[in-house]
């Protein structure tokens, strides 16, 4: 089990010692340095007393400070009368003017934190560790787990992913730029860690005003790991999709092991094998992946022998998705179970209406695909198609579309380990649902 004494120690000691509290206010008006103040527009308060962790540069009115903060500076929060609510983290370009870290109760309750990120991120990364050691991760089945989660963990825009004695650290926040070296301190100091690779996301952060895309990360870590997730063991790209794995599904995956004993099953979209394998460790007739990525669809093929499989009973195809479907529906083809896992088609609302086009006829091709009375788990990773709820009357469409019937038997999202923060939604991004085809 994963180390989090160092992390315990301090923070016991930091509140142990704590002492009856100035105010916000008072605190940042002893700071020799100074620290800014922005003022909220009136009726914009109550929303970030509830939590909302991103101030958007729409709710602000004024900016009081001399210098003016820069990006990653720390600032008050206040509302209009100019009383402090919060604090959090600025930046100058992005929309998201202020990701608030503390408000005014939390700030009472753990002083030693208070305006300083330093203390601040050893608080919340003991907390995430504290966490995932409440869910039993990692443990001698499961070392691949999220153990940061952004928002979900009051860090926002912050990722960490352990695979094994490897973390991937995903940025996405121009604050967490300015804090790697404070933020590798933190996950290096866990006794399973061995290596660090860090992950900027170009596209995000180029929003966030930082163009990274020539800075040329350099790292001594390996270009693979090895991770295990519930008794399978996984060879995961540090350089792939995303930190190189999705331990978001590990919960629905170890369901698809439950139900695929003597199954003929087929994932698509497999990308390094993930259901597929479980189908198989599951006791399948036969299990068929597809992908379009080569890269992908060597390391499930790599995947296949370092779980001792017969490469006769599970198989990896690089094809379309969409051709592959359409091929077996023309020759007659069905699985009793289908996996439909695409990636990301709507990264933004301004994209939902065309991408819902897109899922629908996917989905209407696994239906078509899946014998009548058969499964299918089908999925979708847009934030913007998971917040819409309209993800069950796409799947009716598609129904109607491949002239079947569905019943929906299993809705899930996220694993455990991908807490979400009800005060931001926005953290809800995964929907999976099993339909019978009748």
């Amino acid at each position: 089990m994963m180390s989090s004494s160092r992390f315990l120690m301090a923070r016991s000691f930091s509140l142990a010692s704590a002492q009856p509290v100035a105010s916000l206010q008072e605190i940042a008006s002893s700071n020799p340095k100074g620290v800014a103040k922005v003022v909220l527009k009136k009726g914009k308060t109550q929303l970030f007393k509830d939590g909302s962790p991103m101030v958007y540069s729409g709710a602000v009115d004024r900016i009081i400070g001399r210098p003016p903060p820069v990006t990653g500076d720390v600032v008050l929060v206040a509302d209009g009368k100019e009383k402090p609510i919060g604090w959090g983290l600025y930046n100058s370009v992005s929309m998201f003017c202020v990701r608030l870290m503390q408000l005014e109760d939390e700030a009472a309750r753990d002083p030693c934190s208070v305006l300083d990120m330093d203390r601040l991120l050893e608080t919340r990364i003991n907390d995430a560790v504290e966490l995932r050691g409440l869910l039993g991760l990692p443990s001698a089945k499961t070392n691949a787990y999220r153990l940061v989660n952004s928002e979900g963990d009051r860090l926002s825009g912050l990722i960490v992913d352990i695979f094994g004695d490897e973390a991937v650290i995903a940025s996405s926040a121009a604050w967490v730029e300015k804090y790697k070296q404070q933020i590798k301190a933190c996950i290096s100091r866990l006794s399973s860690i061995r290596h660090i690779t860090w992950r900027p996301s170009i596209e995000t952060l180029k929003e966030e005003g930082l163009d990274l895309s020539d800075s040329g990360e350099g790292s001594d870590s390996p270009k693979m790991a090895k991770a295990i997730e519930n008794g399978i063991s996984y060879l995961v790209s540090l350089e792939g999709q995303k930190t190189g794995f999705y331990a978001d599904q590990r919960e629905n995956r170890q369901y698809i092991s439950s139900i695929s004993a003597g199954r003929k099953v087929l994932d698509i979209c497999c990308y390094t094998g993930g259901f597929a394998l479980n189908a198989a460790h599951g006791g399948a007739r036969s299990v068929t992946g597809v992908d379009s990525s080569s890269p992908a669809l060597d390391i499930a093929r790599d995947n296949i022998i370092l779980n001792n499989l017969d490469s006769g009973l599970i198989s990896f195809h690089r094809q379309d998705a969409t051709h592959f479907m359409k091929s077996a529906i023309s020759k007659g083809d069905s699985w009793d179970i289908v996996i439909l896992d695409p990636p990301k088609l709507a990264p933004n609302r301004k994209v939902l209406h065309s991408a819902s086009g897109m899922y629908r006829n996917l989905n209407s091709l696994a239906m078509q695909v899946t014998r009548r009375g058969g499964l299918l788990m089908t999925c979708s990773c847009s934030g913007a198609m998971t917040q819409s709820g309209t993800f069950l009357r796409i799947l009716q469409g598609a129904a109607s579309m491949a002239s079947r019937k569905i019943t929906v038997i299993r809705e899930a999202g996220a694993a455990g380990d991908h807490p979400i923060d009800p005060s931001y939604p926005e953290g809800k991004y995964l929907s999976n649902v099993l339909v019978r085809v009748l």
